[in-house]
């Protein structure tokens, strides 16, 4: 029998609180998200965040711990073996990934995947380097609009990311150009997670300007995931933010592409007002994105306090029957070296207008245990496959 009619599953893109056990190995030792940033900050206002019991959870300078938390938390460890957004994505859903998505941040992508991008779009490519994609626009956006050149680069992230200007490049260049992108690095040496493409508009350097035109070409999973398993149950699937593009669609019902994290939490919120029972998949890309990925702790902070804010409002707005989870997928902690994604154990954060109580939960091995939990509250059996094991009776 079904104990929440709908579940809200929010994601604090990167919000990690600690360094996993193997953090070493992927070059993370010591690192802890979350806590960097509340010592690098003057003030840390999250009263919404506070009073669910997350600094009871993971001791903080600005904020203290409570005596009687309204929710229920929990500290989760990834099984999967990376520490990108796909990975943490789904495995919260059920699937483990054992090998790591490619990654070409040193040297930037090989000569012969280049060359054969080149010759199946008819662009010349310049840039192929790791870059923040403003900067990267600044340096070659002129020379791109000159010539019809198309700008290529990375990340930290197993990405591959084009620019094209809507003007003079056009979008639909743009994604045709991204899909063959896509195409060629399904090979496994070249196997990044997102190919992703980045209209931007402006004519000279310090005017560039990046669209909402974006688009996401992400691997599909590997398998299905509880997300399948609800929508073939007849439950909705709804999503905000990058969620569709993590999954490539697969599972869903809706979607809604958000503009900001702010934007996001409005898009939840007013999602909160309608009937429907299932599923409500959010993921709030800002906080690594702006933050983590620029190293700025500062921002970081305000963004968290923003969100503080929403989810007062959200909380406002949830009914009776309603089950919020909030939990992160990786860490990025804007203290440490380099910019890339940051080994960590990530917050789990129940609440519902029904708890008479909160408190702290067993720590649990795999992000799985969030899907598990779902699907089990709406009756339907997981696919064959997956990982992760239930833990709806301690939120009930």
């Amino acid at each position: 029998m079904r104990k929440f009619n709908r579940v809200f599953l929010i994601v604090l893109d990167s919000l990690g609180i600690g360094a996993m056990p193997d953090a070493k190995e992927f070059g993370d030792a010591g690192t802890d998200t979350l806590g960097h940033i509340d010592t690098h900050v003057t003030h840390l206002n999250i009263p919404n965040l506070q009073r669910l019991g997350l600094a009871n959870l993971h001791p903080l300078t600005h904020a203290a711990p409570v005596s009687r938390p309204l929710g229920r938390f929990a500290r989760l460890y990834e099984k999967s073996r990376g520490k990108d957004t796909m990975t943490g994505h789904w495995e919260m859903m059920g699937i483990e990934t054992k090998k790591p998505f490619v990654t070409f941040t040193e040297h930037g992508f090989p000569k012969e995947l280049i060359d054969a991008l080149e010759k199946e779009t008819g662009h010349k490519v310049i840039g192929n380097k790791s870059a923040s994609g403003t900067a990267i626009l600044d340096e070659l956006g002129e020379e791109e609009i000159a010539t019809g050149h198309m700008i290529v680069y990375t990340s930290a992230d197993s990405v591959l990311q084009i620019c094209g200007n809507e003007e003079t490049f056009d979008l639909k260049e743009l994604y045709r150009c991204c899909e063959i992108a896509r195409k060629l690095t399904m090979k496994d040496e070249w196997r990044v997670g997102r190919v992703i493409a980045r209209p931007y508009v402006g004519k000279k350097k310090g005017e560039f300007v990046r669209t909402s035109n974006r688009h996401d070409y992400a691997v599909k999973p590997p398998g299905k995931t509880a997300l399948d398993a609800l929508k073939e149950a007849g439950y909705d699937c709804i999503s905000v933010g990058k969620i569709y593009d993590i999954f490539d669609s697969e599972g869903l019902t809706e979607s809604n592409k958000s503009k900001s994290s702010v934007h996001g939490m409005e898009q939840t919120i007013e999602i909160a007002g309608r009937d429907f029972t299932g599923l409500c998949f959010v993921n709030l890309v800002d906080f690594d994105a702006l933050w983590g990925h620029r190293r700025n702790p500062v921002g970081y902070g305000e963004e968290i306090e923003r969100f503080d804010v929403k989810l007062g409002e959200l909380m406002e707005v949830l009914r009776e029957d309603d089950l919020l989870i909030m939990t992160a997928d990786h860490g990025n902690d804007p203290t440490h070296t380099g910019t890339d994604h940051t080994r960590e154990t990530v917050f789990m954060l129940a609440w519902s207008p029904s708890y008479k109580s909160g408190g702290l939960l067993p720590e649990a091995d795999t992000f799985a245990v969030l899907g598990a939990s779902i699907a089990d509250n709406f009756g339907v059996k997981m696919p064959e496959g997956t990982i992760g094991t239930s833990i709806l009776d301690s939120l009930e």
